[in-house]
């Protein structure tokens, strides 16, 4: 394999550049918002974008990313950037984690070690992983990909690849948000690579209308009318960066690219709003380094493009997949799905409903996660 190490060095004379436009931000009028409806209120962002600059260290960042083996290798005429961790268990199983939009690689960082090394964090050996975290072309280090097209299918086939290269046959996946629907779209793809699904996204489960609720009864009935519930508040109040990053995601970077006041207000709202409006789980330094590597790679613009190239549209059904699947239902994510409709399309094994946690449980509960990826690969291996 052509692999080419890896380490983050931001230069300081970027990290001068940011400090300077955040002491300048243009801050727009001051209207009050406690309840979200119009986006992130200005107190909200001005709090954080002090704390951006006089107290974040990203420096700190750096040398905890950079404490994991990283690599840049090309497949299909885009960059790729991964960190990989062997595991010293000689039975561990290879295990591949995507993140999705607004995320990064940040969202893992505190499952590497207690998957790959259970031993060293009190866990059980024998439920060991070889832990591989690609930036998805297009994000972060990978860096903006050359061309149209790098939606789910396309990336899947980029991770089976890269598999290949690291001398994985076989895999698991696990992923949220557009990583939930490449680790499915590789089962779809390579069913006979893959040791099975772990998401906490499946959009195909999510109730859109009454149809979907016939046949339920009892607590399936109530779980399907809170998902329909939270189905049309989604639609009614909550898509409009989607409608944008599929239709106009260039227009949209130029403000991102030249603000990092506006790129951090773009993406501290969906952090926010895609988990639990009323308490905050995101730690803010996982919430500005993720904001940093956006910033700092000005991948504001091909990250978005992925709305733009998505294979399927939300909502539309998608082709079945045979493998083992688990499902990770968070209850405070935008979208509730119901294993009756999952079974549809999915070869469902294990279905957790969790009591807390939201659209990045990588960051708000990542024992929950680790323990649910343990139990369920464990079972397949």
């Amino acid at each position: 394999m052509t692999e080419t190490p890896f380490r983050i060095r931001i230069p300081q004379s970027d990290l001068d550049d940011l400090n300077r436009r955040l002491a300048d931000t243009r801050w727009p009028d001051p209207f009050e918002d406690p309840v979200w409806e119009l986006g992130i209120p200005v107190t909200e962002v001005q709090d954080l974008v002090d704390y951006w600059r006089l107290a974040f260290d990203w420096r700190a960042q750096e040398e905890r990313i950079n404490g994991f083996p990283q690599f840049t290798t090309t497949i299909d005429g885009a960059n790729v950037h991964f960190l990989h961790l062997k595991s010293p268990e000689p039975d561990a199983i290879p295990l591949l984690l995507t993140h999705g939009w607004p995320g990064s690689i940040v969202e893992f960082l505190d499952l590497i070690g207690p998957l790959a090394d259970p031993r060293a964090y009190g866990g059980d050996p024998a439920v060991a992983f070889h832990v591989v975290v690609p930036s998805v072309p297009g994000f972060a280090f990978s860096g903006p990909t050359p061309d149209r097209g790098w939606g789910p299918a396309r990336t899947a086939r980029a991770w089976a690849e890269l598999m290949t290269r690291l001398g994985y046959e076989r895999f698991g996946t696990h992923g949220g948000d557009w990583g939930a629907l490449i680790s499915r779209e590789l089962g779809v793809q390579f069913p006979d690579r893959i040791i099975g699904a772990h998401v906490t996204m499946l959009p195909s489960a999510v109730v859109r209308d009454e149809a979907d609720l016939a046949g339920l009864t009892g607590p399936e009935l109530a779980k399907g009318q809170r998902s329909l519930a939270k189905s049309r508040a989604f639609q009614r109040t909550g898509v409009g960066y989607a409608m944008i990053q599929s239709t106009k995601p260039q227009t949209l970077a130029y403000g991102l690219t030249d603000s990092p006041a506006g790129q951090l207000a773009w993406i501290a709202e969906k952090f926010r709003a895609f988990s639990n409006t009323d308490h905050d789980l995101i730690d803010r330094d996982d919430l500005l380094a993720n904001v940093s590597i956006y910033w700092f790679t000005r991948t504001a613009a091909s990250s978005a493009r992925i709305y733009a190239d998505q294979d399927v549209q939300w909502g539309a059904p998608l082709p079945s997949s045979t493998v083992p699947t688990a499902v990770a239902v968070f209850p405070d994510d935008i979208g509730l799905p119901l294993r009756k409709l999952a079974e549809r399309t999915d070869r469902i094994v294990r279905w957790t409903e969790f009591p807390r946690g939201g659209h990045f449980p990588a960051l708000e509960e990542p024992d929950l996660l680790i323990g649910d990826l343990r139990e369920f690969f464990c079972a397949k291996s």
